[in-house]
């Protein structure tokens, strides 16, 4: 008998994650022309992606090491997706290039907080000998979410401007949260 790829926890992953995802590359193309609109320059821009890619990468260490104790690994992922989204939502507020370095330095908490936690989840639930397909799947579903959300947050901040924007990436963070916590008592993920 052949063994079933992508159990359901596998799917509610890749959903949720997709989601986090796509609001995260809506803004990729065009961060440089919201950090010119804040006052900031190319360089801005820069330390500001630096800030987060830094702030990630401490905090993964840490909650890399917590995700191992960690039995609910959902709830780490929640906050981090809700860490996000509360970012996405303060990007509303920003009107200077030290209020944008703090939300990227809270994005990048939040990155660090549920990439480890996903990881673990993910890893957890493969089917055996199946991991290469399955991991491939996250890995084109990483592609396939830059591509529509690179197009998707173009396309929305060229007819309604930033702000929209925004709320659309936070609204995604929001549901990919929600949805999370509302299955974790069913422990779905567990």
């Amino acid at each position: 008998m052949k063994k079933q790829t992508f159990n359901k926890a596998l799917k509610i992953l890749l959903a949720t994650n997709g989601l986090i995802l796509i609001a995260g590359a809506m803004l990729g193309p065009i961060y440089a022309l919201f950090v010119e609109q804040v006052g900031g320059d190319l360089l801005d821009a820069s330390i500001a992606g630096g800030l987060f890619a830094l702030s990630a990468g401490l905090v993964s260490l840490v909650f890399g090491r917590l995700s191992d104790e960690i039995r609910h690994s959902e709830w780490v992922m929640v906050l981090g997706y809700s860490l996000i989204g509360l970012g996405f939502l303060l990007y509303l507020f920003v009107d200077s290039v030290l209020f944008l370095f703090a939300v990227q330095i809270l994005i990048g908490f939040g990155e660090a907080i549920y990439s480890p936690a996903f990881d673990k989840l993910y890893s957890l639930h493969l089917v055996d000998g199946k991991g290469g397909t399955e991991w491939g799947a996250w890995e084109s579903m990483n592609y396939f979410t830059a591509a529509f959300g690179a197009l998707a947050g173009g396309v929305i901040v060229s007819r309604f401007g930033f702000n929209a924007i925004f709320l659309i990436m936070a609204i995604l963070c929001s549901l990919s949260a929600s949805y999370l916590y509302l299955l974790s008592p069913k422990r779905v993920l567990s």
